[in-house]
């Protein structure tokens, strides 16, 4: 047990070493790239320049060093990344505007985000904002919600228990001690453990660049658990564990109600994945000024400033291979033809059921390792988004740069089963969680561009199965019955807005449609409908599975970015995109924009980072 300690010890520290000296790759973090704010562009027509280019032949750059394939934040992520180090990219996205989840589009003159509804982490100089702040040349600006920035909402009106969380982590404690007297010890250990836990997730980036000896050594000697706090955690629910806490169920449906955030129910979930969630939002949340497109629309220009381009209307078919089965190349479908585009590197955005399952030949699909990889992984929740949008300004309708969290009753596990067990007529009238955000209040310009309205964006989980039978139909007209369905979901969200919402009425509703799991699949290429990729139950957190799927595929020159070989949502995905990076460039890209995120801090205020 020592021996092997000292051997993965020094092994460690050799390659801490040579990361830390970034003896390999270039460096895309090497200097500070902000610029001076430019003004914002709010007219649509100008932004889509940017974000709708469509695929043509003569469109694509020559002698391309990368492919990427799909625009969401893990593919566009990895494209500044490379181009930053002079590398030319070819962006592709099926859809008909690029940024993914990160995408808005506008109806009955409404503007909608469709996945960014708040992100944390984003304090100045911090890692993180740093790294957001490279990616986008300091151009994407962030508005900080409320305080309280979200509110749990538990029980029927009649018998509605209401528990806001406050931003700050001694403002936290002390306002959730203020809603449980006497639970104190219970909510300091909660925070010790999220805490605890959450500091060990750089386990997860070096299991992905550490030799595959090493990091299989690490593993089958158990010593994993002891070299990080998060793998210890890993193998626990969050049922498990706050369970283990309190008596008290409400308490316990507060520690456990951001599980939405990640698409399982807390019997199922992973507590090392709640706690990096737990902690990413200790300090409140933040939402792009200008809207979720802002984010696409200020990566696109580096990208192209290094000779690439982001093409969107551009389906990519299949990945193209040579004799020695190494990635060459993508085909495009434009119209009935096949375009063939080559480069010495593909790197899929798509998500690993896309990639494997849809873009490979049957003949690499069956490889060992590949089906060993799929074998681990498993579709995740799908998504149900209602978007509404309203007569009447913020201050009219009560709405405010928060979130509320809305459930029928404190036993979310049994809740969340029987409504993914019921029929689905009967579950459309049972909703258990309903997540309610305002994005035009909390987007400082929204009364600039569309003065006099507001909108709402609720989220829940539907299942893929209950609109399967309409997934072939074309989505602008789809069968009658599947909007009857629609309908008694929108019916039922609407209703719980009604009832939290005392300012707004149903005369105050101008607009209102659902996004199914089907939509989903239409729009952001989800196979079966997920809001956040691969499942992120426990079975994610297995460090076989974190060691085995790396950004480098079985495959030579293909690789995979985004949530799926990382993390959920946009802070996960682009942690993927800094660990494809890393393997492409050779070095610890994550040390890096630490590195870079220490040295802004030091030359603003003479201090030594945190």
């Amino acid at each position: 047990m020592w021996l092997a300690l000292a051997i993965v010890g020094v092994s460690l520290l050799i390659y801490c070493i040579k990361n830390a000296l970034g003896s390999c790759g270039p460096n895309p973090f090497m200097v500070d790239t902000r610029e001076p704010l430019k003004p914002m562009v709010h007219n649509r027509k100008e932004k889509n320049k940017v974000l709708k280019q469509g695929f043509l032949p003569s469109k694509i750059p020559e002698n391309l060093d990368a492919i990427v394939i799909g625009s969401g934040v893990g593919g566009l992520g990895l494209a500044v990344i490379l181009a930053k180090v002079g590398k030319k990219v070819l962006v592709l996205e099926q859809h008909d505007r690029a940024g993914g989840c990160c995408h808005t589009f506008t109806e009955k003159g409404f503007e909608f985000d469709v996945g960014i509804h708040y992100i944390g982490d984003l304090m100045d100089h911090k890692p993180f904002r740093c790294l957001v702040d490279q990616l986008t040349n300091g151009q994407l600006q962030w508005e900080p919600l409320e305080n309280p920035f979200d509110h749990v909402v538990i029980g029927p009106p009649e018998n509605r228990r209401h528990y806001p969380i406050y931003s700050g982590r001694k403002r936290f404690l002390e306002e959730l001690k203020k809603c449980f007297p006497g639970e104190e010890a219970a909510i300091d250990e909660y925070m010790r453990l999220a805490l605890k836990t959450a500091r060990g997730v750089w386990v997860l980036a070096i299991l992905k660049q550490l030799p595959a000896f090493l990091a299989e050594l690490l593993i089958r000697s158990g010593l994993i658990r002891y070299v990080s706090a998060f793998f210890k955690m890993a193998p626990r629910s969050v049922t498990e564990v706050v369970n283990g806490l309190t008596e008290n169920k409400d308490l316990r449906a507060v520690f456990a109600y951001i599980f939405g955030t990640y698409g399982n129910i807390p019997k199922d979930g992973s507590f090392a994945m709640h706690s990096i969630l737990v902690t990413h939002y200790l300090y409140g949340g933040w939402y792009p000024k200008g809207g979720a497109s802002e984010i696409a629309y200020h990566m696109i220009p580096i990208i192209e400033k290094a000779g690439g381009a982001v093409l969107v209307r551009a389906p990519v078919n299949r990945i193209l291979f040579n004799d020695a089965r190494e990635a060459c190349g993508v085909s495009v479908m434009k119209g009935q033809e096949e375009v063939h585009i080559h480069a010495p590197m593909v790197i899929s955005n798509a998500g690993i059921f896309n990639t494997y399952q849809q873009l490979l030949p049957k003949e690499l699909q069956a490889m060992p390792a590949i089906q060993r990889q799929l074998s681990m992984m498993k579709h995740g929740e799908g998504g149900l988004s209602i978007f509404v949008g309203l007569n009447g300004t913020k201050e009219e309708l009560g709405l405010k740069a928060d979130n509320y969290w809305i459930f029928s009753e404190n036993n979310f596990n049994e809740l969340c089963i029987k409504y993914r067990d019921s029929d689905r007529e009967e579950s459309a009238k049972n909703i258990p969680l309903l997540f309610v955000a305002s994005p035009s209040a909390k987007d400082p310009t929204w009364e600039e561009r569309m003065p006099g309205k507001s909108t709402l964006t609720l989220v829940s989980f539907a299942k893929y199965e209950w609109f399967e039978e309409w997934k072939d139909d074309k989505p602008t007209n789809r069968a009658s019955d599947y909007k009857e369905l629609k309908q008694a979901f929108m019916e039922t969200t609407l209703q719980t807005v009604l009832d939290n919402f005392p300012k707004i009425t149903r005369d105050k509703v101008e607009f209102i449609d659902a996004g199914t799991p089907i939509t989903n699949t239409h729009y952001i290429a989800a196979p079966k409908g997920e809001m956040y990729g691969a499942d992120h139950s426990v079975d994610r957190f297995n460090p076989q599975l974190w060691a085995n799927l790396r950004p480098q595929t079985p495959l030579k020159n293909l690789y995979l970015t985004g949530q799926d070989v990382f993390l959920c949502g946009f802070a996960g995905a682009l942690a993927g995109a800094l660990s494809c990076g890393s393997t492409i460039l050779h070095r610890n890209l994550h040390l890096d924009a630490i590195m870079l995120a220490k040295k802004t801090k030091f030359c603003v205020d003479g201090s030594k980072g945190d």
